[in-house]
């Protein structure tokens, strides 16, 4: 049997499979982007598919911790929006 991987939500920090969550992505330039592949390089965060988990991670700054940089509302907001847009 194939082992599934699972990774923790930074949100609710709940443990799902890792094709259940959104990744996003810090690449070498610092650029944060939704990588939908799971494959795209550079330091990787997993988030539930709902708006409530990223607000929870908003209000609990997990993001700026994972990535170790400040998280501008651009990002938040572009976020919110692929989120809300699926």
């Amino acid at each position: 049997m194939k082992n599934i991987p699972q990774r923790t939500c930074i949100g609710c920090k709940t443990k799902k499979n890792k094709k259940d969550l959104i990744r996003i992505v810090k690449d070498k330039e610092g650029n944060i982007f939704i990588d939908r592949t799971g494959k795209a390089n550079g330091r990787g965060a997993y988030i539930c598919d709902n708006i409530t988990c990223l607000e929870q991670a908003v209000k609990s700054k997990s993001l700026q911790k994972s990535f170790e940089m400040n998280i501008t509302e651009e990002i938040y907001e572009k976020l919110r929006g692929v989120i809300i847009d699926k």
